[in-house]
């Protein structure tokens, strides 16, 4: 890769990674960027680093523009690893005279790095330094989504450093987002938000107002991850207010495992109940379909109901790993239910159940558990709950489809 300059004298000089394909637990099936940028003023400035692996990229990107002892400020927006690994090589290659963070994150680099004798200037909300010819204002966006996390802007840029904001895993040799198609950009964007940021959503909603209040005026986002938004800013910060919203479209996903195709035929049976209601439907096998693939359908669905067979009293080992994963993400306002079939024993529908009132998915039915293999009787009854889980979004309270999903 090389350097390339995002406005007169700002320049990314990040990392591509081709080939990550897991973001602890968040599949990357088109990798990711680790995002940095470098500023060039009285006082140079750069704007995070990257994963360690990747520090001699980095390195070979800044002195396409620059040497990198002429670097006088390091600013660390973020200090999660795959944005800050590369420090400690970088900061004694540098030598920098400051090392802008938050309070947060300057414990958060002390804890990973163990070095208190770095220049450390801590900021907070407001606060601003002058480069030259170009100011930086500092906000902090405490738990988005870490505590440390922080935004830069640029006010005579009206750029916007955003860090894990209004970012994308997805590799590319564009640096832009009109360099790419734009439904594409936007799911990735999803399925980022669905994966990383659904559960901070009440922050997310309070920064866009702060924001918002401040009056900046942006003109161009460099997220941390993914290409920088030039061209569509305000899209994704729609999008994003969208999201932290929650709001939903008349749309239902139904997610099951199986053993010998007994709870898929019922799964099948339920998306026909759910269609017949005139509902959008998406069928995801948990044998099939990554957790995150499931949690980015999950961010418009207002239906949620999940499917399983009863394995040693409990429900299928994917399921549960599924579960558990949307519970830390907690999406709200949605209605659902749950089905399986069983042998024996037969624990998985009231097992399903419980899980989805942990998360607050609310119950339009009790479920339909079936012995074995489904009759004629069975169908209808997966049908009729797919229906009852139809009518409870078509005749519950309205809402909304927005593009995005």
């Amino acid at each position: 890769m090389t350097a390339v300059e995002v406005k007169k004298d700002i320049y990314w000089v990040g990392a591509v990674d081709w080939n990550v394909r897991d973001f602890h637990g968040y599949s990357t099936e088109r990798g990711t960027t680790y995002n940095a940028y470098l500023v060039k003023d009285e006082k140079v400035a750069l704007f995070d680093t990257v994963k360690h692996d990747f520090r001699g990229d980095l390195v070979h990107n800044i002195q396409q523009v620059i040497e990198p002892d002429k670097i006088d400020y390091i600013i660390v927006n973020h200090v999660e690893l795959d944005h800050s690994g590369s420090l400690p090589e970088l900061i004694d290659l540098v030598k920098p005279e400051k090392i802008f963070c938050t309070a947060n994150g300057k414990r958060a680099m002390i804890s990973h790095f163990h070095r208190e004798d770095w220049p450390f200037e801590v900021v907070k909300t407001g606060d601003e330094i002058r480069l030259g010819s170009r100011t930086v204002r500092f906000i902090e966006t405490k738990m988005l989504h870490w505590p440390d996390s922080m935004f830069s802007y640029l006010v005579e840029d009206k750029l916007l450093f955003s860090s894990d904001a209004f970012g994308q895993h997805l590799a590319s040799s564009q640096r832009f987002d009109d360099q790419l198609p734009m439904d594409e950009l936007i799911n990735h964007a999803a399925k980022y938000y669905a994966n990383i940021l659904l559960v901070f959503s009440p922050l997310v909603q309070k920064l866009l107002a702060q924001v918002a209040e401040m009056g900046l005026a942006i003109e161009m986002i460099a997220p941390d991850h993914g290409p920088i938004w030039r061209s569509a800013p305000g899209r994704i910060i729609e999008a994003y207010a969208r999201w932290s919203r929650q709001e939903t479209s008349n749309k239902a996903l139904v997610v099951y495992d199986t053993m010998w195709k007994s709870t898929e035929k019922m799964a099948k049976s339920v998306c026909t109940g759910l269609e017949r209601e005139g509902l959008e439907v998406r069928l995801m096998s948990a044998r099939l379909c990554h957790r995150s693939d499931i949690m980015a359908e999950m961010l418009d669905a207002k239906a949620i109901i999940f499917g399983s067979a009863t394995l040693n009293n409990n429900i299928m080992p994917r399921l549960a790993d599924i579960l558990t994963y949307v519970k830390g993400l907690r999406p709200v306002g949605r209605v659902g239910a749950s089905f399986g079939s069983y042998g024996w024993s037969g624990e998985a529908v009231r097992q399903l159940n419980g899980y989805l009132e942990e998360i607050g998915i609310e119950l339009v039915d009790e479920g339909v558990r079936i012995k074995n293999v489904p009759d004629h009787e069975g169908y209808k009854q997966c049908v009729e709950l797919g229906r009852a889980v139809g009518r409870a979004v078509t005749q519950g309270a309205t809402t909304t489809k927005e593009g995005g999903q």
